[in-house]
């Protein structure tokens, strides 16, 4: 073998340990930014319609109220109860692990607090004998599972003045609905826990149900991040992997950058 090959080789092999090293670092970036800052989430469902539907994409960011076990991958750092934590804050939406298995992702609207008396009265959302500010806002005709029907949509305000969507089915559809609960007994929440609803009022398997058919109280350790910001939005409905030409006119453009209230 000639001196010239010899060095050749010994370049070759430095440029793929350099590349592989490049990647190895790279993974390693990717991992530590999707364990304590930012981890993309889809929707798969429409609990949280108006404010998310199925096929948004969101960033949820991990930081917002510290880390627990459940911030890492499978559940499996050894911490006890949450480090560097920070109070959520009612109104947040917030990606969590469901209670029934502490493995299933779920994401609602943080509406109680430790300590706090909820009820809904009439669909009304009430905190602490209070009931919450609601102003209907428009109607739309929506593909529910009922069928085609109208459905409502309010804004809600909190005594805090941040305000965001919800919406409820027509009192016909309403009737075939099962997440449909407007009128339930005082929920008193825990120590630790928190109370969660889905915007789709009457389509969200939520605190108002037990574990097992929805997730009753949310256990602190089980909050996973908080949703900040749409970055992608598929209309999933419509959209098919075997009609690529179809993907730019399935895309909701206008949800792209969307700041979650």
């Amino acid at each position: 073998m000639s001196v010239n090959s010899g060095v050749k080789e010994n370049k070759e092999e430095s440029s793929i340990f350099d590349l592989a090293v490049v990647l190895l670092e790279a993974v390693a970036i990717a991992i530590v930014i999707r364990i304590f800052l930012f981890q993309p989430f889809n929707i798969p469902s429409g609990s949280m319609i108006p404010t998310l539907l199925v096929g948004d994409y969101l960033f949820v960011s991990k930081y917002s109220y510290g880390y627990s076990k459940y911030s890492f991958p499978w559940g499996m750092a050894p911490i006890s109860g949450r480090i560097l934590s920070s109070s959520p804050h009612r109104g947040d939406v917030i990606v969590f692990k469901t209670p029934s298995d502490n493995s299933t992702d779920f994401i609602k609207r943080l509406v109680g607090m430790p300590g706090d008396k909820v009820q809904m009265i009439g669909g009304v959302l009430n905190v602490n004998g209070s009931p919450i500010k609601r102003e209907r806002v428009e109607d739309k005709i929506e593909d529910t599972k009922c069928g085609v029907q109208a459905v409502h949509v309010y804004r809600e305000t909190l005594p805090t003045g941040r305000s965001y969507l919800t919406q409820k089915l027509s009192e016909t559809c309403k009737r075939y609905a099962l997440g449909a609960k407007d009128d339930t007994d005082v929920f008193v929440v825990p120590p630790r826990h928190y109370f969660m609803m889905g915007d789709n009022r009457d389509d969200s398997a939520d605190s108002r149900f037990p574990v097992g058919e929805g997730v009753g109280y949310v256990p602190e350790e089980n909050l996973v991040g908080r949703a900040r910001v749409l970055f992608f939005s598929l209309d999933e409905s419509n959209a098919s992997w075997f009609a690529p030409w179809g993907w730019p006119f399935d895309i909701r453009w206008s949800r792209f950058a969307n700041v979650i209230q």
